[in-house]
């Protein structure tokens, strides 16, 4: 028998499964951090604190595997984007690294699309357009907000490059991860020149570009005493983390659609080349999968409800910590309780702005139509069916390009609420499932990958098909849907209307 190791870097935790030849989770563990939050616009990581966590993480997911390391092939890693580290001569981090969610490169961001225009960067990274938190914007802020960092940096690395390096000794990267860096160029697959020009960073200064699940080699012999591993294991490049959550699932093909409610909402559909939305609103990524693309969009997804629950339920927390019933299985109830409509509550759930298609970094919650009649349990409905919404755009947004949807297949925490996912059936008319990988997605999908390259499976995907299989399965209420196009119709108009109305705060 053989093993394979997947590890997702996530933004507030590390996560390490350890799979066998069949695909089943021997073992997982996750490892928490919390993130460095100097400003309301700043959020930066320490780099120790990763490795830390990647240390803790690999040996707890070995340990509870009960496998000698030196049984395990390979190891891939799945990876949050656009998270950068700086390192000098000796590839040591000049300072923390930027999480992708960090927003104080506005105006980097406002200028780098002044200079090039935004049809011109769409048409070549495949993204709707500059945002603060690309890592192009984010090398210009550091250039002019510490330009001794800057003059230092002997690498720009994303995280998943940086933990190959520290494995291999190598300075590689790959596709997927590389798309939203906003120095890449979608239609060569290389950095892009004038991008380049613009910061004033030369291609030296990059790691290699290779596709995803390449092999990249063994672990060097003192990252091996370090991170616990056998010196004859092989490091492979993984994917961008919705690219291996995707392969998780076994969305491998265009047809199926795959949303993670998690933080945030994530969507992904599979293209066989790269698709540039005319209209400006959606994004188009390398996938994990060499030579595929995918349509792909974030916005506010789980998050508006767990601070549902901070925020209203303590109830439902203290009868978790008394008597060990889940407060989210609580909330379920509790929505399943009130009728599709909420009462004619209308929510936007975008408490940190909002995503592709409907982009603005200054959105906001709004609850409409409040009255004497609404109770808690029609707030929590009317958040789901707010996401749902959101997730309602990114179908249609999706089709409007010509890629096929035909079902639904979630992943990550939102998977998990059985009245959120019949919510998003009735809403979107389509079959969502939820897969018995949903849990490990994106680390299986990294171990996938990993699998391929050192032999263990012959294609990703083949591999990620055959390992797919449906837990529960929500079928469409055909009672419900013309209520749910209605809201639909009202979330545009209402994102639309109020768009002028959200203010920046802090």
């Amino acid at each position: 028998m053989k093993y394979v190791l997947g590890v997702d870097i996530g933004t507030t935790a590390i996560k390490a499964a350890v799979f066998d030849e069949s695909g089943t989770d021997l073992g997982s563990h996750t490892c928490e951090y919390t993130l460095l939050t100097p400003s309301p616009v700043r959020v930066e990581m320490d780099a120790q604190t990763y490795v830390n966590a990647f240390k803790t993480a690999l040996s707890n997911a070995i340990g509870k595997a009960k496998v000698s390391k030196d049984e395990i092939v390979s190891l891939g890693i799945s990876a949050q984007g656009e998270t950068l580290f700086f390192l000098d001569e000796n590839a040591a981090p000049l300072r923390p690294a930027i999480v992708w969610m960090d927003n104080r490169a506005t105006e980097e961001a406002t200028w780098i699309e002044s200079q090039l225009g935004r049809e011109v960067v769409h048409r070549t990274t495949g993204q709707v357009g500059m945002s603060a938190t690309w890592p192009a914007s984010k090398i210009l802020w550091v250039k002019r907000n510490e330009p001794e960092v800057f003059a230092r940096t002997s690498k720009f690395l994303l995280i998943e490059d940086y933990f190959i390096h520290l494995l291999t000794g190598q300075f590689v990267s790959e596709d997927s991860l590389l798309c939203s860096t906003m120095y890449w160029d979608i239609t060569t697959r290389q950095y892009w020149p004038a991008m380049l020009d613009l910061l004033g960073v030369e291609e030296s200064q990059l790691p290699e570009v290779r596709h995803p699940g390449s092999l990249i080699g063994a672990v060097i012999p003192a990252a091996a005493s370090e991170f616990g591993l056998s010196p004859n294991t092989l490091i492979c490049l993984g994917a961008l983390d919705q690219a291996c959550g995707a392969i998780g699932v076994g969305n491998v093909r265009p047809g199926i659609f795959s949303e993670s409610t998690g933080a945030a909402l994530a969507s992904v559909a599979m293209t066989n080349q790269p698709v540039i939305d005319p209209a400006g609103q959606m994004p188009c990524f390398a996938s994990g999968i060499p030579g595929m693309y995918m349509v792909h969009a974030y916005s506010t997804g789980g998050m508006a409800i767990r601070w549902f629950r901070d925020t209203f339920c303590a109830s439902e927390m203290d009868v978790e910590r008394t008597c060990g019933l889940n407060a989210y299985a609580l909330i379920d109830c509790e929505v399943d309780s009130v009728e599709p409509g909420s009462a004619g509550l209308r929510v936007l759930p975008h408490l940190q702005g909002s995503g592709p298609p409907d982009t603005e970094c200054l959105a906001k919650g709004v609850f409409l139509n409040v009255t004497l009649a609404h109770s808690k349990a029609h707030f929590a409905r009317g958040i789901m069916e707010g996401v749902a919404m959101v997730l309602l755009r990114m179908v249609e947004a999706t089709r409007s390009l010509g890629v096929d949807v035909e079902e639904v297949r979630s992943l990550s925490g939102g998977a998990k609420s059985k009245a959120w996912c019949q919510i998003k059936a009735n809403a979107s008319g389509l079959p969502v499932r939820t897969m018995k990988t949903t849990d490990v997605a994106a680390s299986l999908g990294a171990a996938i990958l990993a699998g391929v390259a050192a032999g263990v499976w012959s294609s990703v995907a083949e591999t990620a098909s055959r390992f797919a299989a449906y837990e529960l399965e929500y079928l469409p209420e055909p009672t419900h849907k013309a209520l749910y196009d209605g809201m639909l119709v009202e979330y545009k108009l209402l994102m639309q209307e109020l768009a002028p109305s959200f203010k920046r705060i802090g």
